[in-house]
């Protein structure tokens, strides 16, 4: 299939499923969208989309960007097991403390894996499709740029396909992820005392007005320590230390992408957005990313082995 074809189907196709996801599922679920944010939730799914898109353009003679019947088979696998294993969590794990509904969510790691594995258009439609559909089962309203921001970060993930040495990336990326992570403390730091609106207990009299734990801001930072541990320990295994590196940073800007549009949309500060959606969605997830996606990688490899691929 012709690149821009393939990249401009595979992207319109993301589109369209959250535009039918929008205004045929959502408003059926417990806690549908205030419809009134849905141009803004729409401009920023197309932000998100041009994002892709650019990176594809700017790098259009790679071949990480053929899309032929082996990565829509991924695609697929991708989208559905992340949405199955979003669902199971959002379900039954609890609810992280933050400004909005965050849920633990290890299955982050499907589509960092499927990018990395697969290339970043598989990974952006695993993230974007599967999140929409994981929300969508657990009854969640659907948050259209957060898939988008989902997406984003198995698109990231996916980029070292693009470097012919991807050990050389490996420094800059993890110095960067480094620069963001520390950014998110300072942030923290400077506003501790924004809100965990989502917890209420009557008998200790708080009513979304307890301050977002320590614990969530440090998991950014434990999360960043692992990843350069495994960037170091793992550092003969290239498939596994640069695999978690560019899932680092697809996390970082991914989720950051979706928490810095509620801005816009939900009318939250800078600082709320960064500390009462940021950290409580990217610091988890770059834990998972850290023990998750090694294991992943691990697994694949053995069943390439035994396959003779």
């Amino acid at each position: 299939m012709n690149k821009i074809v393939g990249i401009l189907v595979a992207l319109l196709v993301v589109a369209a499923i959250i535009v039918i996801g929008v205004y045929v599922i959502d408003p059926k679920l417990d806690f549908p969208l205030d419809r009134a944010t849905v141009p803004m939730r729409f401009l920023f799914v197309g932000v998100g989309l041009l994002i892709a898109f650019a990176v594809y353009y700017a790098t259009r003679a790679n071949n990480a960007w053929v899309i032929g019947t082996r990565e829509v088979v991924w695609m697929a696998i991708g989208a559905a097991l992340y949405a199955v294993f979003s669902w199971l969590f959002n379900s039954s794990v609890f609810i992280v403390p933050s400004l909005s509904q965050v849920a633990l969510r290890p299955a982050i790691a499907i589509p960092m894996f499927f990018g990395y594995a697969f290339g970043p258009v598989v990974g952006f439609f695993s993230g974007a499709v599967g999140n929409m559909f994981g929300d969508a089962l657990t009854g969640f309203g659907l948050s259209p740029q957060w898939s988008i921001g989902n997406g984003l970060v198995g698109f990231i993930a996916g980029l070292p396909l693009l470097f012919s040495n991807r050990k050389k990336s490996l420094d800059t990326v993890l110095l960067g992820g480094g620069a963001l992570t520390l950014v998110g403390m300072i942030i923290y730091l400077l506003n501790r005392t924004e809100l965990n609106r989502i917890f209420y207990d009557d008998n200790k009299g708080i009513y979304g007005d307890a301050v977002i734990s320590p614990y969530i801001a440090a998991s950014l930072l434990i999360g960043f320590i692992l990843v350069v541990i495994v960037r170091f320990v793992w550092r003969k295994n290239i498939d596994i230390a640069t695999a978690v590196t560019w899932s680092m940073l697809g996390n970082i800007l991914g989720i950051g992408f979706a928490a810095i549009s509620d801005i816009w949309i939900n009318g939250f500060t800078p600082a709320a957005a960064i500390v009462g959606e940021f950290l409580p969605a990217a610091g988890p997830n770059m834990i998972f990313a850290a023990i998750l996606v090694p294991l992943l990688v691990v697994a694949y490899a053995a069943v390439r082995r035994q396959s003779g691929r």
